[in-house]
């Protein structure tokens, strides 16, 4: 358990040593969830693309955000990518680690009652930094972290959701419904 933790943390490490401007952040999961949780935070207004890129109109903020979920294998440097990506046209991007803090590898056939729940935590931790516009906040999803994104947002939860999974024949798991 511990090791799959930090092999997590040094996989969002390197990834924000590498990237444009994220940051890794441990934040607190919901009250009746553990653990607290990590994620990969971007910013637009920070890191060199930031620097290089003078007519970018960004300012301050507040930018809107978004909180990306990964697919079964985890966190990548695809997923921090994808925070990059999206902090370098102007929004705040938290990109969720839902298995290393459990101490869990994959969840490859088996799913995640846990993810949806991290959703809902980062989307509580956005909300209360200066910098991000809360009534602003979507959830994106790849695989997984796709059918974890139409959980979430089928509660009512004020995220608008994005998700890449086939989501034509997708029904809420009954613990969400």
């Amino acid at each position: 358990m511990r090791a799959a933790f930090r092999i997590s943390l040094l996989a969002i490490g390197l990834a924000s040593l590498l990237g444009a401007g994220g940051a890794l952040v441990e934040f607190p999961n919901l009250p009746e969830h553990a653990p607290r949780l990590l994620g990969y935070l971007a910013r637009p207004d920070s890191g060199l693309s930031a620097e290089l890129d003078e007519s970018r109109p960004y300012g301050g903020g507040p930018f809107p955000a978004v909180v990306v979920l990964h697919s079964c294998i985890g966190m990548t440097g695809h997923f921090t990518g994808i925070a990059d990506r999206l902090s370098s046209w102007g929004y705040v991007v938290l990109a969720v680690d839902s298995l290393g803090p459990r101490g869990i590898t994959d969840r490859c056939g088996v799913g995640s009652r846990d993810q949806p729940f991290d959703a809902y935590a980062a989307l509580r931790y956005l909300s209360q930094l200066d910098f991000v516009d809360p009534a602003r906040v979507a959830v994106l999803g790849e695989s997984l972290g796709g059918q974890s994104a139409l959980a979430a947002v089928e509660r009512d939860t004020g995220l608008i959701i994005r998700a890449t999974h086939p989501a034509a024949r997708y029904r809420a798991p009954a613990f969400l419904r």
